[in-house]
């Protein structure tokens, strides 16, 4: 007899992928430069769609954009953006990918002037992942007075995709704020790794 699965947020589907994500990496405080620019090119790209859908091709992503490494991505020219826009494994959209380097460019200046994107980031939250009670999904804001001034701060340092509901899901995604809803089984844990 098989265990009854235990309760998650209620925007995840039956998907394994969706299911992974959410069970291991939504909300889990992260503070690796490499992987806060890869969410935060994600974030982008999935501006329009669902998340599922950036999930299936994550790791097309990953290889087409060098590993999300932005000082490669940065220095992408017309002729790999345009290989990009041929690329059928990713979502082909001229002005996410154009995002992509200009928002490597601007993340490296954010890495030069802050010592690391990581510190920057997390310096609006003192460090600290906030920590909500949502009773249901419906409760959950998609955006906040904190996205809204996070974003400002992005758009004013040259980054594109990054409005508040971007900046929102991926302050979510990376752990700034635990969003889990309280009959999750994984807002408590999340809530206890800080």
């Amino acid at each position: 007899m098989t265990s009854p699965s235990p309760c998650r947020c209620s925007w995840v589907h039956d998907d394994p992928i969706e299911v992974a994500y959410h069970d291991r990496e939504w909300g889990v405080p992260l503070h690796d430069d490499r992987t806060l620019f890869e969410f935060l090119v994600l974030d982008g790209f999935q501006a329009g769609l669902s998340w599922i859908t950036i999930l299936r091709k994550r790791e097309n992503f990953r290889q087409a954009f060098d590993q999300f490494d932005p000082a490669i991505v940065a220095g992408y020219d017309a002729t790999k953006h345009q290989a990009l826009l041929q690329d059928p494994s990713i979502i082909r959209n001229r002005l996410k990918i154009q995002a992509a380097t200009t928002n490597a460019q601007a993340f490296l200046q954010v890495q030069a002037e802050f010592g690391s994107f990581d510190t920057y980031l997390w310096n609006w939250v003192n460090g600290t992942p906030l920590q909500n009670a949502w009773p249901s999904l419906d409760a959950v804001p998609a955006r906040t007075d904190l996205s809204d001034a996070i974003s400002k701060d992005l758009k004013k340092r040259c980054f594109k995709f990054t409005g508040s509901v971007i900046c929102y899901a991926f302050m979510q995604a990376i752990g700034m704020v635990n969003d889990h809803t309280v009959d999750c089984f994984r807002h408590a844990e999340v809530r206890d790794l800080v």
